[in-house]
């Protein structure tokens, strides 16, 4: 006897006991249950315990983090400061380059800075275009200048160094200044009699034109050159598919005009 009421006692407390182990967490078994099969929970909780485990490694990680976002932004502060310094470097060339010329003996205003010819010109405003390329070659900036570059080498009389400097930018990723710059890069190649090269570029541009080389200019350039050479026959079949291709736009009526040339008179 005395044991069964020892032992409803201790039932009686445990009872108690378990309810005020309740009250105080106030989440049930089933909840419990649900919780431990929560992958997110669980995902959440053993992250939780990784990063107390490796706090070092987080905080380490954590900055440089932020001293990559720090950089990526520096970066482009920077970035910017040279596509700014490009920008007048690059007007100062142009300057340069459209300098008037004026033999000697001519009078010039006082102040007018000019040069003496073209070559002379073409030497001074290169070494600043090239000095652009080289140092702000990633820039729009820089990328022009090095087409300009090309350019005044040509003038110089440097048809190797222009050669190489505009086969840079026709093969660069600017589709609009490539097209500029084999269109100079032809001229060039028919000028020191490479024909067959200047037609494979005409050709080029015209398949593909872009913004900066419609296909008729292209193939008006083409057809000068084989009146060059003789190729009368050829002229005029480009002349003639502008004509019909093109009639109400620039390229078609200049082939039209190719094509039936207005008397000496009439052009005055």
């Amino acid at each position: 006897m005395g044991a069964s009421v020892d032992g409803s006692i201790g039932l009686r407390e445990d009872r108690r006991g378990a309810r005020e182990k309740e009250e105080r967490n106030p989440v049930d078994q089933q909840t419990k249950a649900a919780l431990k099969k929560d992958k997110f929970v669980t995902s959440t909780s053993h992250g939780l315990e990784w990063a107390a485990e490796n706090r070092r490694s987080v905080i380490t990680t954590t900055a440089l983090l932020l001293a990559a976002i720090g950089i990526l932004v520096l970066s482009g502060v920077l970035y910017n400061n040279r596509m700014n310094a490009a920008t007048v470097a690059f007007g100062a060339a142009m300057q340069t380059y459209q300098t008037p010329l004026a033999p000697p003996g001519q009078p010039v205003p006082a102040g007018v800075k000019t040069f003496p010819s073209i070559v002379e010109r073409a030497k001074a405003a290169n070494a600043q275009f090239s000095d652009i390329a080289s140092r702000y070659g990633l820039t729009p900036s820089g990328r022009i200048a090095r087409y300009f570059a090309g350019l005044t080498y040509i003038e110089e009389g440097n048809n190797q160094a222009a050669e190489d400097t505009l086969k840079k930018v026709a093969g660069g990723w600017n589709k609009n200044l490539a097209a500029l710059a084999k269109f100079a890069l032809a001229q060039l190649y028919h000028d020191s009699a490479r024909d067959p090269q200047a037609i494979d570029l005409y050709n080029q541009l015209a398949a593909k034109p872009a913004v900066t080389m419609p296909a008729g200019l292209a193939k008006l350039q083409l057809a000068a050159l084989y009146e060059s050479e003789g190729k009368a026959d050829e002229a005029k079949k480009i002349y003639a598919a502008l004509k019909q291709d093109d009639a109400k736009g620039t390229a078609g009526q200049i082939a039209a005009e190719k094509l039936n040339p207005a008397p000496p008179q009439a052009r005055q």
